[in-house]
Formats: structure tokens, sequence, C-alpha cells
């Protein structure tokens, strides 16, 4: 494909970047070119503008910034990965845990098709400039009895990050991680990051998420899950901070009798947009899935909640609900909600719904009315709201983080 028919978007966006040359990402970056930014005429991208991500001059970092120090605070867990804007830290990671293996996997010694769907721009960008594939796989039968922790960490000014990241859970495996994004000394950076989720028959994977970058910062990630039969994935997202924070869930249910949860909270203030786009697919009969995501908007964020669940024609018997709630503290602050459900077949049970409102002045005065002040009692009704959100994590260790980042940025405990 010739440069003329590049669109200037993406041409003065690539402009900068040093193109591998490997046959990998040779591939990636012609498909590259023959798409485009997306706009909000695209129905999938209508309330969220990513001008100022395509309007940035970013650089790929090709030397290491953190050190332990930096990140120690972050460590929750006994056994870690840090990576740092998207390279894997052996000399700052600590694991070790029976039947659980990772490896680093060089763009140029990647040889099969990827699987990913390379018609989005964002997962084209991450596959032409990604600097390493980081495979972590839990062995058939492995019961993991603690999480190993992800510590993503962006760090520089102008940096253009691309974590890559696949994780494996084979047959009759039970594994648990929670992942972390920070940032340090980062400002105007943008983290585009891919993570695929293979979860084999009868395997239970759970996935814990804190998002708490610098508001300073773009992050935009995409998550592709496949089940196999008499599988369980569970996702519990929490976005706590970002300019432009944009979650992509797509979710492949390949075999019969899965379970597919997925949870998210989202406290944004000052100009924070945070975008969260599912989707589920349901090919196959007997299953279920369930979605929670609730959003606490101060002064002038914005939030989107887009939940999409497909139930194929020979789907039957399938119980898919979803459910979005939101409350606006601030008469600035805006949600767009739009839980869909397509269903072709005929026995099954699904629901959705969306509710945005502000906090009961009766709660409120209620409260108050027993000696609580009306910030303190604001924070209480915030708490409960999300409470039942956060108790969804399975990790402890993560409930604390999150508490502590909400003491730290709203002075106010779950």
């Amino acid at each position: 494909m010739t440069t003329d028919t590049v669109s200037e978007k993406l041409a003065a966006f690539v402009a900068s970047l040093e193109i591998p040359q490997n046959s990998f990402q040779k591939q990636a970056y012609e498909n590259l070119l023959q798409l485009d930014f997306p706009t909000t005429k695209s129905e999938y991208w209508k309330y969220t503008r990513v001008g100022k991500i395509t309007s940035s001059k970013f650089q790929i970092p090709k030397e290491f910034r953190v050190t332990s120090d930096e990140v120690r605070s972050e460590i929750i867990a006994s056994n870690y990965l840090v990576i740092e804007n998207g390279v894997l830290r052996s000399d700052l990671s600590k694991y070790s845990i029976n039947g659980v293996t990772v490896k680093s996997v060089k763009p140029e010694n990647i040889t099969e098709e990827s699987s990913l769907n390379q018609n989005h721009i964002f997962t084209a960008l991450n596959s032409t400039f990604f600097h390493e594939s980081i495979e972590i796989t839990v062995d058939a039968k492995t019961e993991m009895s603690v999480p190993l922790q992800l510590v993503f960490v962006t760090s520089g000014k102008n940096t253009f990050a691309n974590p890559h990241i696949k994780i494996t859970a084979q047959k009759f495996s039970s594994a648990k991680f929670v992942a972390s994004f920070i940032s340090r000394e980062s400002e105007n950076s943008f983290n585009n990051v891919i993570t695929e989720f293979a979860v084999g028959e009868n395997a239970i994977l759970v996935y814990d998420k804190i998002q708490n970058e610098s508001e300073a910062n773009f992050h935009i990630s995409t998550e592709e899950v496949s089940q196999e039969k008499n599988s369980n994935f569970k996702i519990n997202t929490v976005t706590l901070d970002g300019t432009l924070v944009r979650n992509n869930i797509n979710i492949s249910v390949n075999g019969e009798n899965c379970e597919t949860h997925m949870n998210g909270v989202i406290i944004a203030k000052g100009n924070a947009h945070v975008d969260n786009h599912t989707f589920v697919n349901h090919k196959v009969a007997n299953c279920f899935s369930n979605e929670n995501y609730k959003y606490v908007l101060e002064d002038k964020s914005t939030g989107v909640f887009n939940g999409r669940v497909i139930v194929q024609q020979h789907a039957q018997k399938i119980n898919a609900y979803q459910k979005n709630g939101n409350i606006l503290l601030s008469d600035f602050a805006q949600i767009f909600s739009k839980p869909e459900l397509e269903i072709y077949a005929d026995d099954v049970k699904c629901s959705h719904g969306s509710t945005t409102g502000q906090l009961d002045e009766n709660a409120i005065f209620y409260l108050q009315a027993r000696g609580i002040s009306k910030d303190k009692a604001k924070k209480l009704l915030v708490s409960a709201f999300v409470g039942e959100v956060i108790e969804q994590f399975s990790s402890d260790a993560m409930r604390d983080k999150i508490n502590q980042v909400l003491v730290d940025k709203h002075n106010w405990t779950i």
C-alpha cells in the first residue's frame, strides 16, 4: 500500500516511530497502513474522542528508568512480574510457582499467524510496535494457591508503550492474577495494552485489575478471551485515574457449561474520561454470563459504558445478565450508557438495565440526623454503592490497595 493512501493522522502518528524489520511486524505494519483512527462517527467510538492521542508525538523508550524502590509500594503479592513500558524487568521481578512458567518471546521468533482482530487499529499498533510477548502458562491440573501479580509501569514523557501478554490456563487448572497499572515520572504517555486469555476445559481463571496511572496519561486496554467447555473466567476492573481510559473486553464462549463474570468500578474526577466496552459472544448452549459496572463521577468527568451480548441461534439455555449503575456527584459530570442484547435463540433468560442518578437526599438527611456530617454521609453512601462490586475482587491485598488509593485521592474508604 502506498503512503499516498495512508490517512494523514496515521502517517503523522507513525512518522517519529522506528518500524521493526522482522517479518511478523512488517506484515502487521502493512496491515496497519490500511486502517485509520476512529472518529465519533463510528458507533463503537461515539462518545470517546482519541484526538489527544492521535495529535501527540510519542517515542518508544530504549532504556529502563524504574528502580525497585519506585515499585515496592505497589507490590501486593509474594510473586510478581514488573513490566516497564511493555518489557519484562527480570531484575525487578520475583516469582516461583509450581506449574506456572513465564517466558518472553521476541516478535522475530513468532511464526504463527496472530489470532487477534487486526482490523482494530489499536490492536494493529500493538502488533506493529510491541517489544516482546510475555507468555504465562498455567499447566494442566495446577492450582495456584497464591496469585501472580503483574505490575505494569509506564515511565518517561511522551512514551508509547505496547505491553503484549498471553495467559493460558490449561485443562483443569485454577489461576489467579492481579494486575496493577501505574506510572512513574510519566507525562503525556500512551499505554496500549493487549492481553490474551486462553481458558482451557474445566479451568478457572480470575484476573483482578487496578488502573491507577497518572491523570496526564492515556490508556487503551484490550482483553481477548477464549473459553472452552466447563471453564470459568472472571475479570474485575477498578479505574481510579487517567486522562483517557478505554477498556475493551471481548469474550468468545466456545464450549458448553461456561461461566463468565465481569465487574467494574470507575471513580473519576477532574476531566477524566473512562470508557468500558464489553462483548460476550455466546456461541453454544448452557452457559452463564453476568456483568456489573458502577460509575461514580465527580467534577467534569465523563463515563461511557457499552455492554454487548450476542446469543447465537444454536446457543439455547443461556442466562446472560447486565447491570450498569451510575452516580453523578456533580451537575457537570456525564455518563453515556448503552447495554445491548442480541438474541437469536428462543430458550434463554437474558436481561439488562442501566440507572443513573444522584445521591439520595433523604438518605443523606437521615445520616446527618444521627450526627454524621454531610460530607461523611455522601462518602458512606458512595462506599455502599460500589462496595458490592469491590467485594468481587478475589485478593484481599487488592481490596486493601484500592482502599488506600481511595483514601489518598478521594479521602474516603469502602
